[in-house]
């Protein structure tokens, strides 16, 4: 585990931008040979998208041969709906680079079947060749995606029902209303990201100094605690 530390949230928005671009242009992509990239959503990615937005537009970076996949998704939320994390993408990258969107995975939590589809999401992870680079954030409890503390480290993309405490904590995203926040979620698992060649994970906000602590301190165990991020591969955890 490397920590980055930053002086400001901006700063580490800059970090990472640059880190993702510099990997991505590295690895000098093809259809026939994309970068893999897994994305989240929520607080904590929102300005390093900005500046891959911006880095886009000066011509620094193409995302034409990248392929990506993203952590997590609602079940039961259209797709079109302000909160979903369909829409979160496109208002906050996709519609402003020049991604393929046949290269974009999002699970789909209006599937009709929502075992296979998350069966099918991990599938396709793996068919091509899994994720060079995930991007993660972390809760002040220390989940990731909608992996709660205490899930296991070998669990996959799956069906989640959501903790009280992160439908509270999401109730601010549906007007105040816990009762318009959906109570099941699809979400990769902790071996999915844990698979990825790199993981980068963002923390800010002195709310997260608590995660951040036990992240660098504390060891390891076999459930996933912030401690256990430690354990994935080639992981940077920028501050």
């Amino acid at each position: 585990m490397k920590l980055i530390i930053q002086e400001t949230p901006t700063e580490v928005a800059d970090y990472v931008a640059k880190y993702v671009i510099d990997k991505i242009n590295a690895a000098k992509p093809t259809a026939e040979k994309p970068y893999i990239l897994g994305l989240p959503t929520g607080s904590s990615p929102v300005q390093v998208y900005q500046r891959l937005i911006e880095h886009h537009k000066a011509g620094t970076v193409s995302f034409k041969n990248v392929i990506t996949f993203n952590m997590d998704e609602y079940v039961g939320l259209p797709e079109d709906h302000p909160q979903s994390y369909h829409s979160f993408m496109k208002h906050n990258l996709f519609d402003h680079i020049d991604i393929n969107l046949a290269n974009v995975n999002i699970l789909n939590g209006n599937a009709t079947d929502l075992q296979k589809e998350c069966e099918e999401y991990e599938a396709k992870i793996k068919s091509v060749g899994g994720v060079d680079l995930f991007l993660g954030g972390i809760g002040t409890d220390g989940h990731i995606a909608f992996n709660e503390p205490g899930s296991s480290l070998s669990s996959t993309t799956r069906i989640k029902t959501l903790a009280d405490d992160t439908i509270i904590a999401n109730a601010r995203f549906f007007d105040g209303d816990v009762k318009k926040v959906p109570r099941m979620a699809l979400t990769v698992g902790v071996a999915t990201v844990m698979a990825a060649k790199e993981v980068v994970i963002i923390i800010t906000g002195a709310h997260k100094a608590f995660a951040l602590y036990k992240a660098v301190e504390e060891e390891a165990t076999g459930e996933l605690r912030v401690k256990t991020v430690k354990y994935f591969k080639g992981l940077k955890s920028t501050w």
